[in-house]
């Protein structure tokens, strides 16, 4: 496996400008779920460091769960919407609510099918909390009641954003020069 500075061709988002983010974040769902019961859903595998840091500065009281999900696309860096669950939730959402957290919302087919699935669980709110949100790239509507940052269309990794499973512990998000990225056999 190369060294991710072989093909990381610019750092789009630096540790200091995350940690600060989230920061924010995490203050505007305290104010928003003050004296509320809140659930936070990780959709793993991604969304986990993000999960971490972010819940450390929810300061209302929360429980925490996760939920992994894949979907299947043509090609590798593509969704058609074909969601299955392959780790559900383990705590009753009845009546609670909830926020996703995740890490990246792209196509947006990944999300919407999560939502509408833990709809017919019947929590007294479902929202969305991205670090990134691929705006551009959206081919289904849906909502992001809380967004890190707004990124262009480019190929993003670290903080828990992976290539072929590795990088997801970089303290900052790059991008990948495909050109000089020389993908595993």
């Amino acid at each position: 496996m190369q060294s991710y500075e072989e093909f990381l061709a610019e750092v789009l988002i630096d540790e200091r400008t995350l940690n600060a983010r989230v920061a924010e974040l995490g203050a505007e769902i305290s104010r928003d779920y003050q004296g509320e019961d809140l659930v936070l859903i990780c959709i793993l595998r991604g969304a986990l460091p993000f999960l971490v840091d972010l819940m450390r500065y929810v300061t209302v009281p929360h429980a925490i769960d996760c939920m992994a999900v894949s979907s299947y696309g043509v090609g590798r860096y593509s969704s058609t919407g074909n969601v299955r669950v392959t780790y559900d939730l383990q705590t009753n959402i009845e009546g609670r609510n909830v926020l996703l957290v995740e890490d990246i919302i792209d196509s947006g087919h990944t999300i919407a099918h999560v939502l509408e699935m833990l709809g017919t669980r019947h929590p007294k709110s479902l929202k969305v909390c991205a670090l990134l949100d691929k705006a551009e790239r959206r081919e289904t509507p849906v909502p992001v009641d809380y967004c890190g940052f707004i990124i262009p269309n480019k190929y993003v990794f670290g903080y828990g954003l992976d290539i072929d499973d590795y990088y997801r512990n970089l303290r900052f998000v790059g991008v990948v020069d495909l050109s000089k990225y020389n993908q595993p056999a």
